[in-house]
């Protein structure tokens, strides 16, 4: 699949929308040349691009003049409304400015591995067409290190057998589950249920080579920030993506993206900690049989932690005065408070901001289907190590039970052979060869805040299995150190009944 890089749509000042609906409409009701020459002078003079906006904005702060005004203003003097983006973003530094203009993009030929980069950045909204609910074609990607290498027809043969194994274990991980679940299997949701059941496991024995689909949305700053991160990173694939990102967004808002030129310093500062790691660090010989998920770093008093945020939030005391009334209050009054600040949620409620004061660590290995689904909660901290043959594969458990086991190992085997022959002659490229199964270590860091959202979306019932037992294991080792603050983090699917078991009556909506 070619990659594609497509501008969808961006943020325009609402007043132009309706000058040129008005005039539309009187084009449709009367078309005399009056309005012929309105159109075309409104044409003219009209540029379509979000940064009208951010030099309205960017002005808030020191023209008396009303923002409405302020927009008309920046909306009818577009070249004044650049020169004032390019002084007050780039010469005064306030980016933030660059923040009110938004773009969508389709991007499409982008593979899991490079999606992994794009999706990095966190304060932007990416939908990805998910493996777990598509049907796979046999798309081919080579990436342009490994044609260059002279390794280009051995890479596509061993994608094409991979793409043959996620066939076969597709097929038969749907009939297993029709037999397992033969009350799901005559009814139609039953069916789409048991389909989903097999996709998702069936693609473990993918390369992170497989190409896919995303949408995305940025705002200017961000756009830029990606842009020139990743002009400077070591994969042509997304140094390609980068040049095709500006390439969208070239002439549309150019006083708000300006610096994409790659950022070196990230590449050399990375070498240079790769160099110093080697030199005092030993060799990793973790294994397969590690333990995949330790909670490294968690306060031993974290549900007083929590109560004296909850105090400051509502009292008018300083922090100190509030953290000493916590640590004299009995188990009951801490729980008594506690209950208070959660018994009025909803399944949907994110619990109070008051819950990010508490902090937690992790240190997790996973597999890269799990860590696929991991990377979306970007208001967490995460540092990735690259995949590691050395920690193993993760196996579905229907893979197991439906006797496929050794299929999956035959893939994970043909795809090893290969990351070993790229290692050793396009290093960079090699993490393309592994698989859905494959492990990584993450150190991931987040409040108890967004530990609960974690909690919420990855322990329903609907989640994918793999990061719900991941995320299951996480939610009991904070619980056994701070059981009073994890009193309500569960699934959606289950929060009624929690709340009924904390609360002693039903949720007010569920």
């Amino acid at each position: 699949m070619k990659m594609e890089v497509l501008l969808a749509g961006l943020n325009i000042d609402r007043a132009t929308l309706a000058e040129a609906q008005a005039l539309l409409e009187r084009a449709a009701a009367t078309g005399d040349q009056e309005l012929r020459e309105s159109l075309a002078e409104f044409l003219d003079r009209t540029v379509w691009s979000p940064e009208t906006l951010s030099a309205a904005y960017a002005r808030i702060s020191r023209d008396p003049e009303p923002v409405p005004e302020l927009r008309e203003r920046s909306r009818r003097e577009v070249e004044a409304a650049r020169r004032s983006n390019e002084s007050i973003i780039f010469g005064l530094g306030h980016s933030s400015v660059a923040e009110h203009a938004v773009f969508n993009f389709d991007i499409l030929g982008l593979s899991r591995l490079a999606m992994e980069a794009v999706e990095h950045h966190r304060l932007c909204s990416f939908t990805e067409k998910s493996q777990r609910y598509i049907t796979l074609d046999d798309e081919s990607f080579v990436p342009p290190e490994v044609e260059e290498a002279g390794l280009g027809a051995r890479f596509a043969g061993t994608m094409r057998a991979q793409f043959a194994d996620y066939s076969f274990l597709h097929e038969r991980l749907l009939e297993h589950a029709r037999l397992k679940f033969p009350n799901k299997a005559g009814k139609k949701r039953g069916m789409l249920l048991l389909e989903g059941m097999a996709k998702e496991d069936a693609r473990y024995a993918l390369l992170l080579a497989t190409p896919g689909q995303l949408g995305m949305t940025a705002n200017a700053r961000n756009v830029e920030l990606i842009i020139s991160r990743l002009a400077a990173h070591p994969l042509a694939e997304l140094r390609e993506f980068a040049g095709r990102l500006e390439e969208a967004v070239r002439g549309i808002a150019p006083s708000l993206i300006k610096y994409t030129r790659g950022a070196r310093h990230l590449v050399e500062a990375g070498a240079e900690l790769r160099r110093l790691a080697g030199k005092h660090l030993s060799v990793d010989d973790a294994g397969a049989d590690a333990e995949t998920v330790r909670l490294l770093c968690c306060p031993d008093d974290g549900d007083e932690r929590l109560a004296a945020a909850l105090l400051f939030s509502a009292g008018g005391e300083g922090y100190e005065s509030c953290r000493a009334a916590a640590a004299e209050m009995s188990e009951a009054a801490l729980a008594e408070l506690i209950r208070a600040g959660l018994r009025r949620l909803r399944s949907w409620d994110p619990v109070p901001r008051a819950f990010e004061e508490v902090r937690l660590s992790y240190e997790l290995i996973i597999s890269a289907s799990c860590y696929a689904q991991l990377k979306r909660h970007r208001m967490s901290t995460q540092i990735v190590q690259p995949y590691q043959l050395n920690l193993g594969i993760t196996v579905p458990p229907l893979i197991v039970e439906a006797g496929l086991e050794a299929r999956l190992l035959e893939a994970t085997a043909r795809a090893e052979e290969l990351h070993e022959e790229l290692s050793s002659k396009v290093p960079e490229a090699a993490a393309y060869a592994m698989t859905n199964s494959h492990r990584r270590r993450v150190l991931f860091s987040c409040n108890l805040r967004e530990l609960y959202h974690l909690a919420r979306l990855r322990l329903d019932q609907h989640a994918q299995w793999d990061i719900r037992a991941v995320a299951a294991r996480m939610v009991m080792l904070a619980a056994g150190r701070m059981p009073l603050a994890m009193l309500m983090a569960c699934g959606k699917d289950c929060f009624g009944e929690r709340y009924e078991e904390v609360f002693g009556e039903p949720a007010a909506d569920t």
